[in-house]
């Protein structure tokens, strides 16, 4: 199945397609514009980081990667080709459901080889003046976020989510991104937010909201959500961890997967058999297991 748009930030126009992939090959970007040039989404490939997460392999670029990477944790998708024909993905609506809705179009199938997990052995902590990202052990793969901004419609907001209870797609994905009207002009000088409006943007002015109503009382902090959710996708496998963030935004996230991937004893890789035998010793019950999945 495939869409089209324009890229939030390069505001150049994109068409994109998601494709099946085998099991086991992971997240994988195609530039069809390229040679079919292929940029796998894990974190070695993490380039430029600041308003969005950007990959880039032997100066291929890959650029606003995190919705379609959150939908595709969102949905538990291990195996999957991105095709675009441009260097910035499509912002469509801001929100991870256009990817949703793609993504269930083209299609969901178990595939044989077990989903391999990346179970999170002790925590980590970074922090950066107000800024703070962290993960803790779990037995499941949760999400804590807080923001604030002085603003009278954010201020602080905070919002948790348990992934494993499969919330994402009514709680988290329809959360678009969000700029202020004031800060617009200055990153457009800096040649960003080329393709930014009210249709794929929520535009916060002195007082108000341009564009309103809020999809969710508090959408702006389940956007942050959504942008971790993604981000850390670059991991190259799901987690299982407690992930707790406070203002940290896309390069601290990434910060925390490069530190993770870098130190091997903080994590260790485990499969859904493994992880259902543990848990079926631990209840002292049976438990089934279910094969990975892909498109």
């Amino acid at each position: 199945m495939e869409c089209s748009g324009i890229g939030l930030h390069s505001g150049a126009p994109v068409r994109l397609r998601i494709l099946p992939a085998r099991a086991g090959s992971g997240i994988v970007f195609r530039r069809t514009d390229l040679d079919g040039f292929e940029v796998e989404a894990v974190g070695r490939n993490v380039a430029r980081v600041s308003y969005a997460t950007s990959l880039m392999k032997k100066g291929v670029l890959i650029s606003t990667t995190e919705h379609v990477l959150s939908a595709f944790i969102g949905l538990g998708i291990d195996n999957a080709v991105v095709e675009l024909d441009n260097l910035e993905l499509p912002i469509l609506d801001g929100s991870a459901t256009p990817f949703i809705e793609l993504i269930r179009a083209a299609g969901i199938r178990e595939q044989r080889r077990p989903r391999t997990y990346l179970r999170i052995r002790r925590e980590l902590e970074m922090r950066e003046g107000d800024k703070f990202i962290a993960v803790y052990p779990s037995n499941t793969y949760s999400v804590a976020y807080t923001i604030n901004f002085p603003h009278p419609l954010i201020g602080k907001e905070t919002f948790s989510v348990d992934l494993s209870d499969g919330n994402y797609v009514k709680e988290i994905a329809r959360a678009r991104t969000f700029g202020f009207l004031h800060q617009a002009k200055a990153m457009r000088q800096q040649g960003l937010i080329r393709g930014a409006s009210t249709e794929n943007a929520l535009v916060l002015t002195a007082n108000g909201l341009m564009n309103p109503p809020l999809r969710y009382p508090d959408e702006f902090v389940r956007h942050k959500v959504l942008d971790l959710i993604g981000d850390l996708s670059l991991l190259g496998r799901q987690i299982l961890g407690s992930v707790v963030a406070d203002r940290a935004g896309h390069a601290m996230h990434t910060a925390l997967v490069s530190r993770l991937l870098r130190d091997r004893s903080m994590w260790e890789e485990t499969t859904e058999a493994e992880e259902a035998r543990a848990n079926a010793e631990n209840a002292g019950t049976a438990t089934a297991v279910s094969a990975g999945s892909g498109l």
